[in-house]
């Protein structure tokens, strides 16, 4: 089993969250990885030695500069009551809405979704804000998202 069942994931409550809770259909899209396969996906994707997106080990595509083309802001694009991700993520994944995306926030903690899904409910997904990145299956594109309210995108090796 690849994954937990959401009501046994410790931060569901992102995903009801009072002010912007997702439909039963929604959330049945929302898949919390089990850790072994969070960890699976994250060595194969991210880091064999490092599991925190904000110390990367020497060799990651994480701590290289020349993984990174551009910088922007995202928070007060979550402050906002817009739903729409800021735009230069959107100008720079330009996936189709059937692309399963990875939320990673360490490397035992990871969401998988569909791109349409996070495009839509992306403010859920940054109640935890310290490093995370979204990456795309088979997608070069990423983007890094930080605690002071910066993002980086580039793309993945």
């Amino acid at each position: 089993m690849h994954y937990i069942p959401l009501s046994q994931y410790r931060y569901a409550w992102f995903y009801s969250h009072r002010e912007m809770p997702l439909s039963e259909e929604q959330l049945s899209k929302v898949l919390p990885m089990t850790e072994t396969r969070a960890l699976t996906l994250w060595q194969q994707n991210i880091s064999k030695e490092s599991d925190d997106p904000l110390e990367p080990a020497k060799q990651d595509w994480v701590g290289k500069t020349a993984t990174w083309a551009e910088e922007g802001e995202w928070q007060s694009a979550w402050d906002s009551s817009a739903p729409e991700l800021p735009e230069l993520i959107r100008d720079t994944l330009q996936w189709e809405d059937s692309t399963v995306v990875y939320f990673c926030y360490r490397a035992d903690h990871v969401v998988e979704t569909r791109w349409s899904l996070f495009k839509a409910h992306w403010k859920n997904f940054l109640f935890l804000d310290d490093g995370p990145l979204l990456i795309g299956k088979k997608r070069k594109e990423t983007v890094q998202f930080f605690q002071d309210g910066s993002f980086k995108v580039g793309k993945r090796p």
